[in-house]
């Protein structure tokens, strides 16, 4: 008898984006390949196959990609290190992964691909003119996807606004906004006063994913869709929703000291590519969901402020019952 189960790799599976997708992808019936450098981490519970691999073997990524249905490219190198060598190559591997088993590929997508003759409303259409190195790199990855595609490499993107989660690792709120594994104390704001951000819940994203492939089969050969997630509108919602969970309306919020990350740039190439993200930070830029919505009926939202609750719970930051 044929089984009708679906299989998934995800590659990334101990990271944020890469891990909630697996989760949403569990709950919706399908079987979860995870790949990791070590195999199985020691402290995981899931019922998931785990392969010990390495995104940049592409031996290794073709093997384990036989007989899926679908992979997950959420791998990124760690602290914007050497982007350049290693982003391309990834991604070359895992199409090449996608070819052989005829698998769909499943891609976060950044706002980094855009520039400001895109803002302050990215749509899918939005011209890709990013002005940062980062951006650029991530603009060739989509362009070698959209290249697959025309050689029958099926593949589809969900561009996602700043992450933030129980399980997110490194990211903007957890490295940024608030410190994991203490009391909320302070809360350290990237943004100008006034100015709106984009924000992403990621077990949101991952159910997006998700939606998208019980209706595989409604999808063309490559596809785009922009995720709004969380639109604070004058950066003062996430801020608030923090002091609210941690049970403090008197948390004091400190501007973020850009001026050390330019200092130190030439020195540091993980403070160079994340001051190189600063305009970002002090222009309001949103994205435009209304492609999602009108093939999904509607994105799959958490409630803020059960999400920002959820996301310090998992963090260490609050205790107590939920």
């Amino acid at each position: 008898m044929t089984s009708n189960i679906r299989t998934a790799l995800v590659l990334g599976a101990t990271g944020g984006i890469g891990g909630e997708t697996a989760r949403a992808l569990g709950r919706h019936g399908w079987k979860i390949r995870a790949l990791a450098r070590s195999g199985r981490p020691a402290d995981s519970k899931s019922s998931w196959e785990w392969i010990k691999g390495d995104a940049l073997n592409r031996d290794s990524i073709v093997a384990a990609a036989q007989g899926t249905n679908a992979i997950v490219h959420a791998v990124n190198p760690p602290g914007y290190r050497n982007w350049a060598a290693l982003v391309l190559p990834m991604i070359e591997n895992t199409i090449a992964a996608a070819k052989a088993s005829g698998a769909r590929i499943l891609l976060p997508g950044t706002i980094y691909n855009f520039g400001p003759d895109a803002f302050p409303v990215l749509r899918e259409e939005s011209p890709q003119r990013a002005t940062t190195h980062k951006g650029k790199i991530r603009i060739a990855l989509e362009q070698k996807m959209e290249a697959a595609a025309r050689e029958g490499v099926r593949s589809v993107i969900v561009r996602l606004g700043d992450f933030f989660g129980p399980k997110a690792g490194n990211n903007w709120f957890s490295e940024g906004l608030v410190k994991p594994n203490r009391p909320v104390t302070a809360i350290v704001n990237p943004g100008a006063k006034g100015v709106g951000h984009a924000w992403c819940y990621l077990p949101d994203a991952g159910e997006t994913f998700a939606q998208l492939m019980d209706r595989e089969t409604e999808l063309g050969e490559f596809e785009r869709f922009h995720f709004r997630g969380h639109w604070d509108w004058d950066g003062s919602q996430m801020i608030a929703a923090i002091r609210q969970a941690a049970g403090n309306e008197n948390i004091p919020v400190r501007s973020m000291p850009w001026w050390l990350f330019r200092l130190a740039s030439p020195f540091n190439e993980t403070l160079r590519e994340l001051y190189a993200t600063r305009l970002l930070w002090r222009t309001p830029i949103q994205l435009d969901n209304t492609r999602l919505v009108r093939f999904l009926g509607k994105e799959p939202h958490t409630p803020l402020q059960t999400a920002v609750e959820t996301t310090l719970r998992g963090m260490n930051c609050i205790w107590g019952e939920a």
